[in-house]
């Protein structure tokens, strides 16, 4: 055995019972809950002990049970000199027991100890703990020697043995978690790299075109512009020139949704400053700003777009107030106007558009959540999403 191996404790996934399932730990607690009542009811109806000494008796099995789980906290927190101080507390506790006549809940005090320290403590420290808790009970026990040396081995066994289970079944919780850490990354680095591809394809063929259409439409409108003047030829240029900011906004939005698919998002505040740019809108950050997951941040912004693209059509020249909400399991936007010519349309009324159908069916795939309806001036847009 190696010096590391004397000196080291047992891991936390080994002394740690979160891992048990339901069904074990009830099943423990009641055979824990049956033995302690049978002892109790074995040694306090006896007539040994009068009502007061009964009552002094339960109390100090409360002590005892209150230090045991103190212990057994202490330990699962590798803090060496407190858990031996109540190891020494439950020790003087079992010798008080059996100099007042409770000669069971001392054996199990002694038993108990003895069992925990080595299955529970550093080597180091839980082989002399054990050692003398077992000293402490061949001296005041009435059996045999050989008795006494039986019980002793069989305690020692029973310790080590129970040291080795829960290193084995922390070894295999620390094994499982790992297992699943790399299943994740697996899962994360197949979905990048899938992203990657997508975004490729999206440059290659969408961004091109949209280039090449800015290119062609912005030499349409430079050879319509030297045309003489006239109805006519102003209806085409208008047209055009209508063509060429679509056609630009559609290549901004593609570059965005590309930086977004490659993980290259800017935050969100300043897409939103930038959204708004010179119109009377106002942007409020609230809560501690971080960095939003992919799918969050995309559903942020294409929720903020659709609801200033309603503003425009249902109530332009009306006031808006976006405000962006970090809270600590969340990100919430709402966007909501004053109202103005136009409001009160289909809009108002409905609750809902196309496009903010489409945003709620996308927030709610996240496990978030898309309210919008009139306010207390005009309309509001509210989206909460997990992130």
């Amino acid at each position: 055995m190696t010096p590391a191996a004397w000196t080291s404790w047992p891991s936390r996934e080994a002394l740690s019972r979160e891992t048990r399932t339901r069904a074990r730990a009830v099943i423990g607690w009641c055979v824990r809950a049956g033995l302690l009542t049978a002892m109790l009811w074995g040694t306090f109806t006896g007539g040994l002990f009068g009502p007061w000494e009964t009552v002094g008796g339960l109390a100090c099995v409360a002590g005892c049970a209150a230090a045991a789980v103190a212990f057994f906290r202490t330990t699962l927190e590798h803090r060496l000199g407190p858990s031996l101080g109540l190891l020494a507390l439950l020790l003087l506790a079992a010798s008080g027991a059996q100099g007042a006549g409770a000669d069971v809940p001392a054996v199990v005090l002694w038993c108990g100890c003895a069992v925990a320290a080595l299955e529970r403590l550093p080597l180091s420290a839980g082989v002399p703990a054990a050692a003398v808790v077992l000293g402490a009970y061949a001296v005041v026990g009435s059996d045999d020697w050989r008795t006494t040396a039986l019980t002793a081995g069989g305690l020692c066994l029973a310790g080590y043995v129970l040291r080795l289970d829960a290193e084995a079944r922390g070894s295999a919780q620390r094994l499982l978690a790992q297992e699943r850490a790399a299943r994740a990354a697996e899962a994360e680095t197949a979905a990048l790299d899938e992203r990657s591809r997508i975004a490729r394809e999206i440059h290659d063929v969408l961004a091109h075109s949209l280039s090449a259409q800015l290119v062609h439409l912005e030499a349409a409108r430079l050879l319509i512009e030297r045309e003489p003047a006239g109805e006519f030829r102003d209806q085409v240029l208008e047209r055009v020139v209508a063509a060429r900011s679509m056609a630009r906004e559609g290549l901004a939005e593609t570059r965005q949704a590309l930086s977004a698919l490659r993980g290259e998002v800017s935050p969100v505040e300043e897409f939103l400053r930038q959204l708004v740019g010179a119109e009377p809108v106002e942007v409020r950050v609230e809560g501690e700003r971080r960095t939003l997951t992919a799918e969050a941040s995309q559903t942020v912004r294409r929720v903020a777009q659709e609801a200033l693209t309603n503003v425009r059509k249902h109530a332009p020249g009306a006031r808006v107030l976006i405000r962006l909400r970090y809270q600590p399991d969340a990100v919430a936007l709402e966007v909501s106007d004053s109202g103005g010519a136009g409001a009160g349309g289909a809009l108002a009324v409905s609750g809902s558009g196309y496009g903010l159908l489409g945003m709620r069916e996308r927030a709610e795939l996240l496990g978030g959540s898309l309210e919008a309806g009139p306010g207390e001036e005009g309309f509001v847009v509210s989206l909460r999403v997990p992130a």
